[in-house]
């Protein structure tokens, strides 16, 4: 797969380790990318944190990355390939109630999603977005969180500083304030292993059915792709 050559228009920083990078091909595009996919640059994987058609391309990028990537300035060309992995399949869940579970960068991997089901709304049920993370400075894109118009979004972080007046505790703690119909509902979570299984685990409780819970390990991306809770115990 040839590389091509995208040039970084905007760079903002999302958490205290991450910063999401707008890009605008400089020839020739990379063919569709789908919600859930991520794209690789120097032999890293980044998620694609938002698509062509909304807003432009853009990847979040940890500090683990490097600094060519996490310090790239506006003006600097990276060369990407992709896309990869299956992407999120929202349209399975057309008709059904949307659980969206996030922690930390997780959410940038779902962004794409959110935004799709959300510029559809009338194809869903109930939308619920339940996002977490280690601190209240780790809580991603909370400038567009509070303006997304969801049927419920659910803050909460495990470690609170003095400015912090939310909830405190396990994303998944969250999942008890969240109304759902179990046999009409498709889950999408991101984040840690732990915290995937524990969230699939509870779903899975409730009644929704293992092949609509929908996975990805957060810092993962490149070396596995958007799986359902049935594929993992199959």
């Amino acid at each position: 797969m040839t590389p091509l050559a995208y040039r970084v228009t905007a760079r903002w920083r999302e958490t205290p380790d991450a910063v999401t990078l707008r890009l605008a091909p400089v020839g020739e595009s990379l063919p569709g990318i789908a919600p859930g996919q991520y794209v690789a640059v120097a032999g890293h994987a980044l998620p694609v944190s938002a698509l062509p058609a909304t807003g432009g391309l853009a990847v979040t990028v940890r500090a683990a990355a490097g600094p060519l990537l996490y310090e790239a300035r506006t003006g600097e060309q990276l060369r990407l390939t992709g896309p990869y992995g299956g992407g999120w399949d929202l349209e399975k869940a057309l008709g059904h109630d949307l659980v969206i579970v996030a922690y930390g960068i997780g959410l940038a991997l779902l962004r794409p999603l959110i935004r799709d089901a959300l510029a559809d709304r009338a194809a869903y049920g109930g939308i619920s977005l339940l996002i977490g993370a280690p601190a209240p400075d780790g809580l991603m894109a909370t400038y567009e969180t509070r303006r997304w118009q969801t049927t419920y979004t659910g803050l909460t972080v495990d470690r609170p500083d003095y400015r912090w007046h939310g909830e405190v505790g396990p994303v998944e703690g969250l999942l008890a304030r969240t109304a759902f119909d179990p046999e009409y509902t498709s889950a999408f979570v991101c984040g840690p292993e732990r915290m995937l299984h524990t969230v699939a685990g509870e779903l899975a409780r409730r009644g929704v059915h293992a092949d609509r819970i929908r996975l990805a390990p957060q810092h993962a991306c490149g070396d596995s792709t958007v799986c359902t809770l049935g594929e993992v115990h199959s």
